[in-house]
């Protein structure tokens, strides 16, 4: 069952109900602390390649996972019309305490396709939603629909091959969980409450790439992190 333990982590914040760190450990990594007041950061404390996809916002958005709704209220300040969606309960009530004005509690593939946007956003590892890699067309599909003929879909991953071990000959070992080495599961913890494991999705570009290709869609690099992490555009 899912718990919303993300989304309390955040509810707990914006209404000072003593809240504690997000504990979160995957099937490569071991477990990790984070501090839930990151959901909350402004403009200024983003990442670059969050700042650089605010900047190209333009016309109608949507903000897909909008979580603590930091990136959707930057874009209601610079009086963009955006909706910010998300499948946690807590979260939609974050962002309503925090005076975002369009918010909807609702999985990305319930969103009516009579609803055009000139900009879609899945940022913070966007394709995580994806879950597993045999999802990703299906997604790519919805996204389709859902964007204006001159619209753009502004996304980030990260390329996480470099967590793995190189043997002698600088090959990776990769242990195959799955059908693709960025398919992870996630497990989170918060207040001695564990959230049911989720699949989550690490995507390299080349891959989205030719996801895309494949779907009549262009896609095109805009910037690369420090972090083997970068931000696509996807157009028609």
């Amino acid at each position: 069952m899912f718990k919303d333990l993300f989304g309390k982590a955040m509810l707990d914040f914006i209404t000072d109900n003593n809240p504690e760190n997000l504990i979160t450990e995957t099937n490569i990594s071991e477990a990790d602390e984070m501090d839930v007041s990151y959901l909350f950061r402004s403009f200024q404390d983003m990442p670059k390649i969050e700042k650089k996809a605010l900047q190209l916002a333009k016309g109608k958005v949507l903000d897909i996972g909008c979580g603590a709704g930091s990136h959707a209220l930057y874009l209601q300040e610079q009086n963009f019309d955006v909706l910010g969606i998300d499948i946690s309960a807590n979260a939609i009530e974050t962002c309503k305490l925090r005076n975002l004005k369009n918010v909807r509690q609702i999985d990305l593939l319930d969103l009516p396709t009579d609803e055009k946007f000139d900009t879609i956003y899945l940022l913070m590892n966007g394709t995580g939603i994806f879950g597993k890699l045999k999802n990703l067309d299906q997604y790519l599909t919805k996204l389709k629909e859902l964007l204006n003929e001159n619209g753009q879909i502004l996304i980030d991953s990260s390329d996480i091959i470099y967590m793995f071990d190189e043997d002698e000959d600088g090959g990776k070992w990769i242990p195959m969980y799955g059908d693709y080495y960025g398919e992870l599961t996630f497990n989170i913890s918060y207040k001695n409450e564990h959230e049911e494991p989720f699949n989550w999705l690490y995507l390299d570009y080349n891959t989205l790439q030719n996801a895309c290709i494949a779907q009549n869609l262009k896609c095109e690099l805009i910037l690369e992190g420090e972090h083997f992490d970068y931000l696509a555009r996807i157009t028609k």
